[in-house]
């Protein structure tokens, strides 16, 4: 469903020109002219990477749950924008949405799965319908937003791109719905990657550690998961800026890398994550004994600013 478009109307020579030849850089694609897609961008991650795309001349398509805030953001974009209201679960939504989106620009060339929602605490005292909503949002979302716009990307050489996070190599305790759904987007990307590679597709996974996000922002008004998040080893127990983050996803999109990392340390571990779930399983053991009476404590619901939009959207639709 179309929440509306802004930006100057250039529908009608998009696909002028050609598609966007590679940049003076060795191995980078030029942004001028390319038409991006970002999921979940009315605020954190998904905002400020619109932001910088539009910013090196991409045509940017804003995908999102909050209709007056993806307004806003392509308010603050450089050139030609839209922005589309859809649940990225929603099959019939998200595969009109890629339909627009390419009658409207021409093409696609980037499609950036951003949008997610978390929540925390123990799993066996955990709200089963937050829960589930994660592994939806996060999982199967990326995989909605991949199917629908893959035929568009086939079109064109393109190249999409899953957000996955830290806690697909290192998932923690208090986290299960979040480190499963990034574990499993984390999968589903590299077997997809296999599968389009001959059609001229390209897919890349983002990693990212704690940035300075409402959803993170979220977290942390909670003690008990700001005490646990600040006990992890450095540089895991710190909240890194999300201008430096995203400059990092903007420069592996350029790249259409397969892997991109938003702190400099995250390439390291993919190189032990093998050890860090015993690592990990024994330090949480020592810091859930000494939690455990104040666990009850513990918000069940989706964090923050975009978990509260998604419950909002939940109950009107429902």
């Amino acid at each position: 469903m179309s929440g509306g478009m802004s930006g100057t109307d250039g529908a009608g020579d998009a696909g002028g020109g050609g598609r966007a030849g590679r940049a003076g850089r060795r191995g980078c694609w030029q942004l001028e002219g390319q038409v991006a897609v970002v999921t979940g961008a009315a605020r954190g991650v998904g905002e400020l990477l619109a932001r910088k795309l539009s910013a090196r001349g991409a045509k940017v398509a804003l995908v999102g749950l909050e209709p007056e805030e993806l307004e806003r953001v392509a308010g603050r974009l450089h050139g030609e924008c839209g922005h589309w209201y859809a649940d990225v679960t929603d099959a019939t939504a998200m595969a009109r949405v890629a339909a627009e989106v390419e009658q409207r620009f021409g093409r696609v060339d980037i499609v950036v799965a951003n949008a997610g929602v978390a929540s925390g605490g123990p799993f066996a005292d955990s709200d089963p319908d937050a829960w589930r909503r994660v592994i939806e949002v996060n999982l199967i979302g990326g995989a909605v937003t991949a199917r629908a716009f893959l035929p568009a990307l086939g079109r064109g050489r393109g190249y999409f791109l899953q957000i996955a996070s830290l806690a697909a190599m290192a998932p923690a305790p208090m986290m299960t719905a979040y480190a499963a759904s990034k574990s499993g987007v984390e999968a589903f990307a590299h077997s997809l990657r296999g599968e389009v590679a001959h059609r001229g597709i390209r897919v890349g996974v983002g990693y990212l550690s704690w940035t300075d996000t409402d959803m993170v922002r979220g977290a942390d008004r909670d003690a008990v998961m700001r005490e646990l998040r600040r006990g992890l080893p450095w540089p895991a127990n710190r909240t890194y800026p999300l201008g430096p983050a995203v400059d990092r996803l903007v420069s592996g999109i350029e790249r259409r890398a397969p892997h991109l990392y938003a702190q400099w340390w995250l390439r390291g571990a993919q190189g032990v994550r093998g050890y860090l779930p015993g690592v990990i399983a024994a330090a949480g053991r020592r810091e859930m004994r000494r939690f455990e009476p104040r666990l009850k404590g513990v918000s069940r619901g989706l964090m923050g600013a975009g978990g509260a939009a998604d419950e909002r959207d939940r109950t009107l639709r429902n």
